[in-house]
């Protein structure tokens, strides 16, 4: 590895965010009408899950998207493990997902009582490989009567496939739906890190029977915690009752027809939310820009930018690089690192996890290739105020 091309990225970055101290990987922004939303939250009284600011944000969430129907939630693993139920996954179900993710979408599965089964990634997308699924399953699933996938080897459902768009590049989404749809098995989408991000014209979410984004602090937009599913009106109302503790509206009677969960998104949570969304475009154009730059920076060196597959427009949430080795992955986060520059290493892949290692895998070699040279880079917006 080039210590001399280190050396540039690390000057790179900090003359990009014009500052010798440390840089974070990704830090939020506000820079728009966050104190005064939030601040009206606080005037009304309505800070918890009721007011008009959670109304608003759902509104336009599923405007900004193209969806029928935006539901907010207290966070993004709650989305992922409410759409995963409304779905129809159950206890002693496998859900198709990828290993190169992170822990929240597997704990999702978990929470529902079913299993991840884990299929590799195609490079190009960081994403769920349409080929690999489909090999995958020719090989140790078919359909029962009823017409549902299932497990060959213990005649277990395969209830969903759930790819991630991960650090914001849209997973094939095309070949993904074809291959569901082939065999019976129902779409969710983990949108998490991927608000902004569009395939093929439409954005990542819309695609399948329900989707998950998040809104953690470190996400493109934060409500300092929060998550967001997208769906139909039908399934949307639906999510809404589930996520407000399953209680029937009543004048004064506390009424509950079924175990629910009490996942829904505070106004004042939302009031940032509504805040954050206004500046996504201008936000989009800024992360744009710096990943451009990196491309450029990174174009005669050992690193291979990773960049928004064809046929995409990602939010490039989180830039990253692909070395040629581990070594000269963990040569380059030390150098960084130790000159102030965050980077970080994709996660540890999921079936490596003692809680997720006896899960069922097929073959992860472009997952595990991957993981060992991925290295992701400083991307935040400038703290700039208008």
């Amino acid at each position: 590895m080039s210590e001399v091309s280190v050396n540039r990225l690390v000057e790179f970055v900090k003359h990009h965010y014009g500052t010798n101290e440390f840089i974070p990987l990704h830090a939020p922004v506000f820079k728009g009408s966050e104190q005064t939303y939030v601040a009206s939250t606080i005037d009304s009284t309505f800070v918890s899950s009721v007011g008009e600011f959670v109304n608003r944000f759902e509104r336009d969430m599923a405007t900004y998207t193209g969806t029928e129907a935006g539901v907010a939630t207290v966070n993004g693993t709650a989305a992922l493990h409410v759409s995963l139920r409304l779905a129809g996954v159950s206890e002693g179900d496998l859900v198709i997902t990828q290993a190169l993710t992170f822990v929240a979408t597997c704990n999702a599965i978990h929470y529902c009582g079913a299993e991840p089964l884990f299929i590799d990634v195609d490079e190009a997308t960081l994403g769920l490989s349409p080929y690999a699924l489909e090999t995958w399953l020719e090989n140790h699933a078919s359909k029962n009567t009823s017409g549902e996938c299932v497990e060959l080897e213990t005649g277990r459902n395969i209830s969903a496939c759930m790819p991630v768009h991960t650090f914001g590049h849209p997973a094939d989404l095309e070949g993904l739906v074809r291959v569901c749809e082939k065999w019976s098995i129902p779409l969710v989408e983990d949108a998490a890190e991927s608000l902004g991000s569009f395939y093929k014209g439409r954005h990542t979410g819309s695609f399948g029977k329900l989707a998950a984004v998040s809104f953690n602090g470190n996400k493109i937009i934060t409500t300092g915690g929060g998550g967001m599913i997208l769906c139909d009106e039908d399934t949307g109302r639906r999510a809404k009752h589930l996520t407000t503790t399953a209680k029937k509206p009543h004048p004064y009677e506390y009424v509950h027809d079924e175990v629910g969960y009490n996942y829904r998104l505070p106004n004042i949570n939302a009031a940032l939310g509504v805040a954050q969304l206004e500046q996504l475009p201008d936000f989009l154009v800024e992360k744009r820009a710096l990943a451009e730059e990196y491309r450029q920076l990174l174009k005669d060196t050992e690193f291979h930018f990773v960049d928004e597959p064809d046929g995409c427009r990602s939010n490039f949430w989180l830039n990253a690089v692909l070395c040629p080795d581990q070594s000269s992955r963990n040569q380059l986060l030390e150098l960084t690192n130790a000159n102030d520059v965050m980077t970080r290493p994709v996660w540890q892949l999921m079936c490596d996890l003692p809680m997720y290692a006896r899960c069922t895998q097929g073959d992860l070699r472009t997952s595990r290739s991957i993981a060992e040279r991925l290295v992701n880079l400083p991307s935040s917006v400038k703290q700039v105020q208008k």
